[in-house]
């Protein structure tokens, strides 16, 4: 069972929506049983760094997760805000953040011109193969809204890379771990494709 955790933020039913087209079975849920009965996880997220990590506390869902993911080692994907909760922390806030990967989130510090946040579609770079690049090639575009790009302290945890001003991480991995800083659900076939990926994991 794929379960998308609800913790107040994030385009919940957008990607339950998407995991439906795709002929997969998604629930949205907070409650801790759910989460302890799931064999994949979305960890999704529109919104602040701090916001975020307190919702996830405020639900009490930290301890579950960490076992899940950590112990169990079952595949938990982390979109836009979520991949950057799967770090030590970020720019945008005080709060530590899940630390299930090596990498801190940084504010955009660009030349003039580029508009921030990074919003629309754009395209990505595969620096490292894994399960979910099967299928992508340098056609497949993606659509991103963000102020904060994640830097991994390992290269190797990096592997999809994407230019706007700077290249910057926009697909991080490790082991089980899987974050994307662009929306798939919002992707058209395009973030079917890696959806779909995620579910056959």
């Amino acid at each position: 069972m794929i379960v998308i955790a609800d913790y107040g933020l994030g385009n919940l039913g957008s990607i339950q929506n998407m995991f439906k087209k795709i002929g997969a079975d998604a629930v949205v849920s907070s409650e801790r049983g759910t989460l302890e009965a799931a064999d994949k996880i979305i960890l999704p997220g529109v919104g602040k760094f701090d916001a975020g990590m307190t919702g996830l506390r405020e639900r009490d869902l930290l301890e579950v997760l960490n076992r899940k993911v950590m112990d169990d080692k079952i595949p938990v994907l982390g979109i836009c805000l979520g991949m950057q909760l799967l770090t030590n922390g970020s720019d945008e806030g005080r709060l530590p953040g899940l630390g299930w990967i090596d990498g801190y989130a940084h504010h955009f510090d660009l030349d003039e011109g580029y508009k921030i946040p990074h919003m629309g579609w754009n395209k990505v770079k595969i620096t490292n193969k894994n399960e979910l690049t099967e299928g992508m090639d340098e056609t497949d575009k993606f659509y991103f809204v963000h102020s904060y790009y994640v830097r991994t302290k390992d290269k190797a945890d990096m592997f999809l890379a994407t230019e706007y001003g700077i290249e910057f991480a926009s697909g991080i991995f490790h082991g089980n771990i899987f974050g994307v800083q662009f929306h798939p659900e919002k992707s058209h076939r395009y973030g079917m494709k890696l959806l779909k990926k995620f579910a056959e994991l």
